[in-house]
This record gives C-alpha cells, structure tokens and sequence, in this order.
C-alpha cells in the first residue's frame, strides 16, 4: 500500500527541538523528540517507511499518513453530515434576562426578566416530548446573570435529570455566570445538579475590574467574586473554572501583573483556567465606543497572555483543545441539535444580537411544541464549508466546518476562521508546554 500524508496535518516544533504533530480530522496530537524527527518527517514527506515499525504505525493509527487512494474532502463532508444527529440536544437555557451588573461592554439591554411560569412549564413539556429519543443532552445557564434565578434552574434541573434517568440518557450542564453569586455553597448545589463546568469572567486587577464589571449601583465586584473563589477553592470536587479574562486597550497593559495575582491564587489547581479573549462588537448600545484591539493586536495578545499565564503554573483552558478536536470549533449556534431559549419562549440561535431579526428563529409553545423558521435556522447551519471553496481546501476544515461564527459571516460575509487555527503552532506549543508541567 502506498501512503501519502493527511491534508488535515500541521506541525509546529518547540524551542528545545521537539516537533508536534496535529491532524484536525482525528484530533490526535503528537510530540515526536528530536532523535525520531528525521524518520518521521521522512515518513510524511515520502510516505515510505518500515510499516512494522511503532513510529509507523503511529503515524498511521492517528491519520497523519493515510492510503493513496483516501478522498479526504468526503471524508471532511461526511464529518459535516454527523452534525445533524438527532439523537443529541443542546439547550441554552436563560432563566432570566435580567442582570446585577452593567458592564461597559455588555450587548444586552434587561428588557425582560424572569422565565414566565407557562415558559417554564412549556420547556418541561418539550424536553417530556424530546427526552425518548435522545442518547444525550447538554443545558446551558446563560442569562443575563442566571443566578438571579436560581430557583428556575433548580426546579428545572431536578425535571430534566428525573426525565434523563427514566429514559437513559445521559446528561451534563454548565453555566456562564459573573460569580457575583457563586458562593461555595451554591457551586456545590449546582455540582448536584450536573453543573460541572462554570465561566466566571475577572477582567483584570480590583481597580481595572471594577471599572468595567461593576453592579448596577455603581458599586465594585471584584472582592466578592475573588473570595468565592478562595472559598471554592478549598473544595475537593471535580469542577471546570474557565476564568474569562476579556481585554481591550483600555485594560491590556495591566493583564501581564494580574496574572502574577491569579498565578499566586490559582496555580498548581487544574481546576481553574485562563480563558483569554478580546472584547468585541456584540450588538450593545456602546459599541462604537468600546476601546476594541485591532484583529492583528487581539490575535497576538491572546496566545503571549496565555503563555505568561502557563509559565506561571495557571492552566490553560480546555477550551483550547476542545477546539482542535473533529467539529470542536463548530459553532453552537451553527449546529441543528442546539437551540437558545429566551425567558419569553422565543427561540434563537445566537446569544448575541439578541434583537436581530435573522436571530430569531422560533417560538416555544406551552403545549411543549415549537415553531422553527426554517428560512432563517438554514442561514445559521450552512453558511460555512458548504459554500466556502477556501474552507474546504483548509488544513483545520474538520475541526471548524467554516462555521466558527456564523454570526460573523452573517453579518460581515467574511471567512470566521478561529484563533486556534490562525496561531496553530503556537497552540501545540502551549498545549504541549502545558502537558510536560502537568507530567512532572
């Protein structure tokens, strides 16, 4: 048999001589030592090598080499095609729009409050009508600030997992929350309730946080959010922390000091991890005040942030990986099985743009039935590879699917590429840095 190398392969190599290997459409990551460097690159470059060998076999056990005759953009397509699973659901769940704080970079405007009552019994209706069917479900809390309504997510969790329980299906949840709330006890009686992963964002130091993620009074939060966490800390559950450092001109000089103070909360505790991303346009009445980064700025920042933050014993968010795994770029919003649920039973999408038209896509019923528009559900789930020659051509078309953002392309009729993919190398290097501190 003759091989030739995947399409979907990237290599980076480390400053002490290491070369990674990556291939987006089995997920596999490799680090190769400098004494297997040249066989390896032989191996890919000429496909030829002892097909006895382990490192061989390797190569070929992970799709960094495939056969000849491999037509890998069917491959990609049929990849594509296991998004319209109907066996899984994705749920975005707001049990209140409404919000403790005003952030001066914040999209939404509080217009509605608490999930309605004939809301919250539609949804259980729904979810007794869709449970049989499914083989897994995933909720996520999202609001507004979903801890205002914490006795929502109570009473439908316990529904949900009664329902999971008596159909068999597995069930996880996780919850973007500002932290305000989220004492250790809380964290707890959420754990109870699936609740295993939880994004809490801390924007820099108190006085630089509290200038832009304050209470609707005025008042700061980054004591009582920094002490939950002290609090939690002390735990010994499993739990995901994703620690969301969102940054812009006006705050990113003071990031690299910061992170010495997460580093001397937080590191060594795989639990809580820097997520870093740059402040953006989502549809808020500010907007074309917000002290954006330029795309080149933001890009570069986000990956010498993270890696200050690795050095310093602070993990890297899962997130990141996720990413590079076949369809771990995708979208929520660009995949069938997910749906968000706003407080009035309108349907979207999208959590941003939440007024936009094109982002409302249905309706819940209190019968449990909903009413999908199907003209503007298409515009979110095939605008990427399918009409984008380039993504089909791109090393990272497994992972992404052109459907990063299809936000972005909606509205901007540009390519949404990720992060991950545009700083590949520098990616593998920071998962691979992270892996040898976790290893000793």
């Amino acid at each position: 048999m003759r091989w030739v190398p995947s399409r979907f392969n990237a290599i980076s190599h480390t400053d002490s001589g290491e070369m990674i290997i990556y291939n987006s459409y089995t997920g596999a990551i490799v680090a190769v030592d400098e004494q297997e460097k040249s066989e390896v690159l032989y191996a890919l470059r000429k496909g030829i090598g002892d097909e006895r060998a382990d490192i061989f076999q390797t190569l070929v056990q992970c799709g960094f080499l495939v056969p000849n005759q491999t037509d890998e953009r069917r491959r990609a397509q049929f990849l594509h095609a296991s998004m319209h699973r109907t066996d899984v659901m994705h749920l975005i769940i707001l049990p209140t729009e409404a919000c403790n704080f005003r952030c001066t970079y914040c999209y939404q405007d509080f217009a509605r409050g608490h999930m309605k009552r004939e809301i919250i019994e539609g949804l259980k209706r729904f979810l007794e009508q869709n449970m049989a069917r499914l083989r897994h479900l995933t909720v996520s809390w999202f609001g507004g600030e979903p801890l205002l309504a914490l006795h929502i997510i109570q009473e439908l969790s316990e529904w949900i997992i009664s329902l999971a329980e008596r159909y068999g299906v597995t069930y996880e949840a996780d919850i973007s929350t500002n932290g305000y709330y989220l004492s250790k006890e809380t964290l707890q009686q959420l754990l109870r309730y699936h609740v295993r992963r939880f994004m809490i964002t801390i924007d820099g130091a108190e006085r630089i946080h509290d200038a832009r993620r304050f209470l609707a009074d005025g008042q700061g939060t980054y004591h009582t959010i920094m002490q939950h966490l002290r609090d939690i800390r002390t735990l010994h559950d499993s739990f995901d922390i994703y620690l969301r450092l969102n940054f812009d001109e006006a705050n990113i000089d003071h990031v690299p000091s910061f992170l010495a103070d997460l580093a001397h909360e937080f590191a060594g505790d795989a639990r809580f991890q820097l997520f870093c991303r740059p402040v953006g346009r989502w549809g808020g009445k500010n907007d074309e005040h917000l002290p954006i980064c330029d795309d080149r700025t933001a890009e570069r920042k986000i990956w010498e942030l993270t890696e200050q933050a690795v050095k310093q014993g602070i993990s890297m968010s899962k997130i990141i990986e996720s990413m590079l795994t076949p369809g771990g770029a995708v979208c929520y919003a660009a995949k069938p099985h997910s749906l968000v649920i706003g407080t009035d039973g309108q349907l979207y999408k999208c959590t941003c743009f939440l007024n936009e038209p094109y982002n409302h896509v249905g309706k819940l019923h209190t019968d449990g039935t909903i009413h999908i528009d199907y003209d503007r559900f298409a515009l979110w789930v095939t605008s990427g590879e399918e009409q984008d020659e380039t993504c089909q051509s791109c090393f990272f078309r497994p992972a992404c699917q052109g459907n990063h953002c299809p936000q972005y392309r909606i509205r901007k009729g540009k390519r949404p590429c990720p992060y991950e993919k545009r700083k590949i190398k520098q990616v593998l290097q920071l998962i691979y840095r992270q892996e040898k501190e976790v290893i000793r």
